[in-house]
């Protein structure tokens, strides 16, 4: 049960990611991405993750995306205008897509020795103690730069805002 659950949102996550990125509509894009985050948030459970699983949606699918569709109001940014494609684009671009990502996976399989399998449930570092120890640890200078950058984000936003207003 736990491999079907586990293809069905990692398709979820897949397809809504892909939508991400095709959307011209800004808005629509932010919901794909809670379509992500959330898949994320039930893979997360599976690997036995819960306090990172509840964070996932709280923090990311809550937060994040609030500010997110927030920023793009208040940019009142509207749909994406759709250009003509060159004829080699078009000839060229899946085949050279599909050609780079078996190139990857073949270095990939190359580089990266075999690992023993994923154990559903197995992941004992998902409690809020070990996440608070390697947050404020090993990872506190990454956590204080990403805090950083996005409250140079949140004042790039009003200051546009605030240029397109005057």
């Amino acid at each position: 049960m736990d491999v079907i659950l586990f293809l069905i949102f990692a398709i979820v996550a897949v397809v809504c990611a892909i939508n991400v990125v095709v959307q011209t509509h800004p808005i629509s894009s932010a919901v794909s991405l809670i379509g992500v985050m959330g898949s994320l948030a039930i893979l997360y459970l599976l690997l036995g993750a819960e306090f990172i699983a509840a964070a996932q949606v709280i923090v990311y699918a809550g937060a994040v995306m609030v500010l997110f569709v927030f920023v793009i109001m208040l940019l009142n940014a509207g749909a994406e205008v759709r250009r003509g494609r060159s004829l080699m684009v078009q000839l060229l671009g899946i085949p050279l897509l599909i050609s780079f990502l078996g190139l990857v996976a073949w270095f990939v399989e190359r580089i990266y020795p075999p690992t023993a399998r994923v154990q559903f449930g197995g992941f004992t570092g998902g409690t809020p103690r070990a996440i608070g120890q390697a947050l404020f640890t090993t990872y506190l200078l990454p956590f204080e730069v990403t805090s950083i950058l996005i409250l140079i984000a949140i004042l790039g936003a009003i200051v546009l805002a605030r240029k397109e207003i005057d």
